[in-house]
């Protein structure tokens, strides 16, 4: 039977489209906000910086309160959030004024993660983690498509602000068609309808919960994920030109084969999750692919070394295995996905901060160690992906042993 929320998920996705424009249309447009706002380019890159602290300091809460209250309010609530900050960065005179727009982005990007990944894994629960995985599509077609309008923009002489526009139209129409959607019940009102009517599933779900052990290895592991990928996107460019010698126009194309990399691991780990193969064997995969990659390109820097390099590692890093963590956690939390999906990307907002401290100290040295960083980043990963994996097949088989004493339980009571 045809899914009746797949009209839902397509606005969901649709949203994400747009964040990925969103994050990336304030460097993109620097120069002309840099007149507008009076200042440099590390006046704008502070503003940047306020969409990380903004998604941090709200991500938690947003969270728990998505699992009490229901995801569809905090979806609406990040659209609003978004068109604020569309509309407020183009009216912006001054640092100030734009840092709390982009602030305000950064809690758009809090209420719609811990409304959207929810309900995405509620709405389809047999395939969740492909459900999430097609997000990171959907983020870097939106990153995709804003340098082509930009382009067409500077082509025909236009003003800057329409890239703007353009992100906020496409989110007020998506809004409106959105509100006529159904959204999965309230996760809630389903256990308590379920407690005394299948009590064998509530037994399997509850068993199933997470451990302080599995909420330590997951967070880390949203940690580890995106500082991988988060030091690639920022250094790759700089590692193909000066360590491996290439030359400017040649590296800054590294970053387009890292995202074609990203879109086909997309593709592909959907298709696979919907094989039956499991988010684990992939999440353990990827994280070793990652880790062999990186070693290759620091142990041989050349020119083909990199460009191969960048394919991989956007394929094995970028390509959605920060959204198969999060769903296996997820797994583990099944009545709180709204707090697990708060407490992984929390984890993965302070990477954002504290990587790029770490990396301007060993730039000091050579952009080579950020790599070689990078790669021993990528072998804790790999560890703590085996850890994952480990657990994870551990709790399977106390389960099933579990379900086999209740059945030879009931076999041996008389009838």
């Amino acid at each position: 039977m045809k899914n009746k929320y797949i009209p839902t998920a397509f606005g969901l996705y649709l949203n994400y489209l747009v964040h990925g424009m969103g994050v990336i249309l304030i460097s993109l447009n620097m120069p002309h906000l840099e007149q507008q706002w009076q200042t440099d380019a590390a006046g704008v890159s502070v503003v940047i910086s306020s969409l990380g602290i903004g998604r941090l300091s709200l991500l938690l809460l947003a969270g728990m309160l998505s699992d009490r209250f229901g995801r569809k309010p905090f979806v609406y609530l990040g659209m609003v959030c978004c068109l604020g900050f569309f509309f407020g960065i183009l009216g912006s005179q001054s640092i100030a004024a734009a840092y709390c727009f982009g602030f305000l982005a950064g809690m758009a990007n809090s209420f719609l993660d811990s409304g959207t990944y929810p309900s995405l894994m509620e709405a389809f629960p047999s395939s969740p983690s492909t459900a999430n995985i097609l997000i990171k599509a959907f983020v870097s077609s939106g990153q995709f498509l804003l340098p082509m309008i930009i382009s067409l923009l500077v082509w025909a002489d236009l003003w800057f602000g329409w890239s703007f526009i353009i992100a906020a139209g496409i989110m007020l129409l998506n809004g409106i068609c959105l509100f006529r959607y159904l959204f999965p019940a309230h996760p809630g009102k389903v256990v308590r309808e379920n407690l005394a009517a299948e009590a064998p599933v509530v037994r399997t779900i509850t068993q199933h919960a997470c451990s302080l052990v599995d909420l330590t290895s997951y967070t880390l592991y949203g940690y580890i994920a995106m500082a991988t990928f988060y030091l690639i996107s920022q250094w790759l460019a700089q590692y193909g030109q000066f360590v491996a010698g290439m030359s400017y126009t040649m590296s800054i194309k590294l970053l387009s084969i890292y995202t074609v990399g990203s879109l086909l691991c997309v593709v592909i780990s959907a298709l696979l999750v919907r094989k039956t193969v499991s988010s684990t064997s992939l999440l353990m995969l990827y994280t070793f692919i990652s880790f062999v990659a990186l070693l290759g390109v620091c142990l041989y820097p050349s020119p083909n070394t990199v460009i191969v390099f960048s394919f991989v590692i956007g394929f094995s890093a970028a390509g959605g295995v920060l959204q198969l963590g999060l769903t296996l956690m997820a797994v583990r939390f099944p009545h709180a996905k709204g707090k697990a999906t708060a407490i992984y990307y929390s984890a993965g907002s302070i990477a954002t901060f504290t990587i790029p401290l770490i990396t301007a100290r060993l730039s000091q040295t050579s952009i080579a160690s950020i790599m070689w960083f990078d790669t021993r980043v990528a072998a804790v990963g790999f560890l703590l992906a085996l850890f994952i994996g480990y657990r994870n097949r551990k709790t399977r088989d106390n389960l099933l042993t579990e379900d086999e004493l209740h059945v030879n339980d009931a076999l041996r009571r008389p009838s």
